[in-house]
């Protein structure tokens, strides 16, 4: 298992740090993990798992149309 960073979280995603926090707070993006007092990491597979998910939607909703 493999944590990110949220600058990798970013890469991976291409939302802005305020995106991701809004999502996250919305409930519709992977919660963080708090590693220290400061410091926090998405896991890799949710992250992958929720990028998979907008695929999925945008795939199901191109071909019901």
């Amino acid at each position: 298992m493999r944590l990110l960073r949220l600058p990798e979280v970013q890469k991976a995603t291409a939302l802005s740090r305020s995106s991701v926090y809004r999502l996250m707070n919305a409930g519709t993006f992977p919660a963080s993990i708090q590693l220290s007092a400061k410091s926090i990491a998405w896991v890799e597979e949710e992250v992958q798992n929720w990028i998979q998910q907008r695929i999925a939607e945008r795939d199901s909703s191109s071909t019901s149309m």
